[in-house]
């Protein structure tokens, strides 16, 4: 007799039942989210014939947290169910919407029972995989994090002190250079930065970490910051340098933040045989590798062929047909942080590799706009990574753009 399991999980507690194959329920508790509950939970299970060579498929809401990781650690297959798809199959047992915890672990217990082939199971992906997907999507976060801090100090500063933002707008990085910050930092006001002497902005520069040229952009910048402008009110340009200060302590922290987790995602990263491979492919370097690693991870069989791969990754179209209505799309549903950091790694890749940009012109001139032509390009090259982490071969790129007649295409769509 096969079983099944289903929990509904909450921050607290956690309802589990148990079925067997008939969808007759077994057993049912509401366990704790602590070591006593996943004791009590897989005392249950052991009751009803779970087994190291028979484990009981359990179901769940998450991918995340406690009670995953652990069910995850002694070998059971854990399916992660989507709470949208969960609440379709609910009205397959209750049709007056009525809703209960215990009808909710009900309803994933039996969705493993009559679908689960449907459903694809948590990867078994090693512990060292495990830990760079942590940091990998801890420092993307803190990307995010810096981005939208920037965007608040820079949208504040445009209200009282433009001339800052056309200041230090030389530089790619804008307010987040540390130029920027050491330099607003010192001086958040208009009038307080038109007083900086050439000294005082050599020292500094030295302290933002400049050693080049420091007396020619020490000139530039009191020029700049002495141009005419216009000025708030004297007391309402000094509340605003104080928000100022606020926002610059919450873009330094993002910032350290950032820098920080990228330096431990990217020596974790090259601790793992796959970084050799994943890092061979043209743009893609020791951190956007580890960003695509963190979210395909090192277990083999969690993706049969390169197509679902794809598909995860979004950049495979996706076919609508009805009657006589056939439309391609771009994909919608997918792992958005895998597809954010394939847009970079394509827009990378254009000069890095004679053969993606020969590829994606190709596309440009059969009439795709930047973005489909980055996707199908996208689509390309992780379908070589996929290839080439299964048979543990480097990117060559004779092989990934073939030129001549005949030659084996790795990925074909």
């Amino acid at each position: 007799m096969s079983v099944f399991c289903g929990i509904d999980w909450a921050s607290d507690h956690h309802d589990a039942v148990v079925v067997d194959d008939t969808g007759s329920l077994l057993a049912k508790a509401r366990i704790d989210d602590t070591a006593e509950g996943l004791t009590q939970l897989l005392q249950i299970l052991a009751e009803h014939g779970d087994s190291a060579g028979d484990p009981t498929p359990v179901a769940i809401e998450t991918s995340r947290g406690l009670l995953v990781s652990c069910l995850r650690a002694t070998g059971r297959p854990v399916y992660a169910i989507n709470p949208m798809a969960a609440s379709r199959y609910r009205d397959r047992h209750a049709v007056s919407r009525k809703k209960s915890d215990h009808l909710d672990a009900m309803v994933l217990a039996n969705i493993l029972r009559t679908d689960a082939a449907a459903h694809r199971r948590l990867p078994a992906d090693s512990e060292l995989a495990q830990a760079i997907a942590v940091l990998a999507r801890a420092q993307q976060d803190a990307v995010w994090d810096r981005t939208q801090a920037s965007n608040k100090l820079t949208s504040h500063l445009r209200e009282y002190f433009p001339g800052f933002l056309g200041a230090v707008a030389v530089r790619r990085e804008g307010v987040c250079h540390p130029i920027a910050r050491v330099l607003l930092a010192a001086a958040p006001t208009p009038e307080q930065a038109a007083r900086l002497t050439r000294t005082q902005l050599r020292s500094l520069l030295k302290k933002a970490g400049r050693k080049n040229t420091i007396d020619a952009e020490a000139e530039r910048l009191q020029t700049a910051l002495r141009h005419p402008q216009m000025r708030q009110l004297p007391l309402v340009e000094q509340a605003m340098g104080h928000q100022t200060l606020a926002l610059l302590r919450q873009l330094d922290a993002a910032c350290v933040s950032a820098d920080d987790l990228a330096q431990a995602a990217v020596q974790s990263f090259e601790t793992h045989p796959d970084a050799e491979i994943i890092t061979s492919f043209p743009g893609l370097g020791p951190l956007s590798g580890a960003r695509v690693f963190a979210e395909i991870g090192d277990d083999r069989s969690r993706f049969a062929d390169a197509k679902g791969l794809k598909a995860y990754a979004g950049s495979a179209p996706i076919t609508r047909a009805s009657g006589k209505s056939v439309a391609v799309l771009a994909r919608r549903v997918k792992n958005q942080r895998l597809a954010a950091v394939g847009y970079v790694w394509a827009f990378a890749a254009l000069t890095h590799s004679d053969g993606a940009r020969a590829h994606y012109d190709r596309r440009r001139e059969a009439g795709d706009r930047h973005t489909a032509a980055q996707r199908n390009l996208f689509n390309r090259m992780i379908g070589c990574l996929h290839h080439c982490l299964n048979q543990r071969l480097h990117y060559s790129e004779a092989a990934a753009f073939p030129t001549a007649p005949g030659t084996q295409i790795l990925d074909a769509a």
